[in-house]
């Protein structure tokens, strides 16, 4: 899918990499906890159990490691409000190597460990604009560690999900997933008839249509940013977070469900 270019929000990088860290020191906190039966029941995402979705976390966070310790690519390709779009044609790879792994790791935790402890020492030295041959293409490790929290927030919700835990969310990592797939919107439905309000992380317009320009927004849709986040990941449908009174949705322009979901 061809998305059009937009401005890019601006994010502390600093607090990026401090919430990628804690994001993945919470979830791997949480996996010790797990029992075998826990570990066995479905993910709730295709035929994937919940060991295989726990594995899949080291994946998601490894990642940075993996692509620095190659060569940096020739040029930047991909921009940050690319990413959200290109994931799906990803997905059978990312399945079969989450089983692979699974399957050759028994010792979840020395998994974790071996994955917070490359990560760590990685971000200590790693500049902002390194760039990354990542498989949708070139980026800068400051975006590719916004795609990150994205991946570990979707899938730290996930698994509290499957398995019954309640392994917390940090804060920034919580915003700039809401605030990511927020803007994604705002790419994928250009315009400024409609305002979405996910508090306390984000706000954006988007669909076309007449340009509110003063007052109460004649459009509005109103949500929390874990169903926000579900939503734009396929985990909730539309009509399910209306009915369940998730998320709000005033004027003939408010209806987004034939824009969601944004990811596969």
């Amino acid at each position: 899918m061809t998305t059009p270019r937009k401005r890019t929000r601006t994010y502390d990088s600093a607090k990026i990499r401090a919430a990628v860290l804690a994001q993945f020191r919470n979830v791997r906190e949480g996996v010790r906890a797990l029992d075998e039966e826990q570990l066995a029941r479905p993910a709730g995402l295709g035929d994937w159990t919940v060991r295989e979705l726990v594995a899949h976390l080291t994946m998601a966070a490894d990642s940075v490691s993996r692509h620095l310790d190659l060569p940096a690519p020739p040029a930047k390709e991909l921009g940050l409000l690319e990413w959200p779009f290109g994931t799906a044609s990803r997905a059978g790879n990312i399945a079969d190597g989450t089983r692979a792994l699974a399957g050759d790791n028994p010792d979840l935790d020395a998994l974790y460990a071996g994955a917070e402890e490359r990560i760590t020492a990685h971000l200590a030295t790693a500049p902002d604009d390194r760039l990354l041959g990542v498989p949708a293409g070139a980026m800068t490790l400051a975006d590719f560690l916004v795609t990150r929290t994205v991946e570990l927030v979707v899938h730290t919700d996930d698994l509290n999900r499957a398995a019954g835990t309640d392994i917390p969310i940090d804060r920034q990592a919580l915003a700039a997933c809401t605030r990511l797939l927020a803007d994604a919107l705002a790419v994928k439905a250009p315009g400024a008839s409609t305002e979405v309000r996910v508090p306390p992380y984000a706000v954006v317009q988007c669909v076309e249509g007449p340009r509110h320009t003063r007052g109460t927004p004649p459009n509005v849709v109103e949500t929390d940013p874990l169903t926000w986040i579900r939503l734009a990941t396929g985990r909730t449908e539309w009509k399910t977070a209306l009915d369940e009174a998730k998320v709000s949705a005033s004027g003939e322009r408010a209806d987004l469900g034939a824009l969601l979901p944004l990811m596969g």
